[in-house]
């Protein structure tokens, strides 16, 4: 009696000659036939109760492919998305003879492809990941929503200091033919300025920039008792900030109580501190550059 999860090794599936090795390639054949294998890809097996895992499925189209997860599936592994589709994205040679399937899309490139391991699995690096990533999200028959993934995965990621715009901008330099190239340029400009979340964008792109005024510092660091902050946007010069608060970050009564005492903190050293909500920046943001610089002129002793 053989017991197929250890034939199957930690991966929990492999390819039947693999499998046949282990066995026979009559076992493997009455196997199938009976239900107790599945075939995730042609020649690639597991058992029907991980046939839907993940994790599984992801080793197979690695393993079957010969390439690494890349794009979307590639971000899933990495941890920068929370979508684990039923179809996987992998990398291969241009002369590969893997083709796409229901539950795999396979892609083609000259471009050489560093592969390093996420979750155990084979992947492209997170800039490769996000670039091709970016580029599909931005192709003719993209799937609707893919792009607002894609940006909170760049966003994230940079964030959360797991890659870097200068990265990023370095594995672009190798794709000048990339759907969407000018807007990730953008994109990466303003990261590198400071934007942290979409909100931040917005802000910088719609709000912050107010004419007749000087240009705002993104993230201007102030050093407090209880240690230093980063305000989204300030002007040192009269010791105004800005606050973005964006539902996400900001929504809790914890961090509600957290902002009010770092406001507090900041009013003891001179800091005036006007926040925006997502709802008043987005539908006002003619009536917030207003606020800015009536405030602004107020503290710099010109205003009314």
């Amino acid at each position: 009696m053989h017991d197929l999860l250890r034939l199957l090794g930690p991966t929990r599936t492999t390819s039947t000659p693999a499998l046949a090795a282990s066995a026979s390639a009559r076992s493997v054949g009455r196997w199938l036939a009976d239900g107790t294998l599945v075939r995730l890809h042609p020649g690639w097996v597991t058992v029907p109760e991980l046939a839907e895992d993940w994790t599984v499925r992801a080793h197979a189209a690695a393993g079957y492919s010969g390439g690494p997860l890349s794009h979307l599936s590639a971000l899933s592994a990495h941890g920068v998305i929370d979508f684990e589709a039923t179809r996987l994205h992998v990398t291969v040679p241009p002369g590969s003879r893997i083709r796409t399937t229901r539950l795999l899309r396979v892609h083609r490139t000259v471009v050489p492809t560093a592969i390093v391991r996420a979750r155990g699995l084979p992947v492209t690096t997170l800039p490769r990941s996000l670039i091709d990533a970016w580029g599909l999200a931005h192709a003719r028959a993209a799937i609707r929503g893919t792009v607002s993934v894609v940006r909170g995965a760049l966003l994230g990621a940079t964030r959360e200091k797991r890659v870097t715009a200068d990265a990023v901008a370095a594995e672009l330099s190798a794709r000048p033919g990339l759907p969407g190239r000018a807007g990730l340029i953008e994109l990466l400009g303003l990261v590198d300025g400071g934007c942290q979340s979409e909100l931040e964008v917005f802000g910088v792109l719609h709000v912050l920039d107010v004419p007749g005024l000087p240009r705002f510092t993104q993230q201007h660091r102030v050093v407090l008792p209880g240690g230093p902050v980063e305000l989204d946007a300030a002007w040192p010069e009269v010791r105004l900030a800005v606050e973005l608060d964006g539902a996400a970050f900001h929504g809790s009564r914890k961090a509600r109580e957290a902002d009010i005492a770092r406001d507090v903190a900041l009013a003891a050293r001179g800091w005036l501190v006007l926040r925006f909500s997502y709802h008043r920046l987005t539908n006002d943001p003619e009536g917030c550059r207003a606020q800015i610089a009536a405030v602004y002129r107020q503290r710099l002793g010109v205003g009314p």
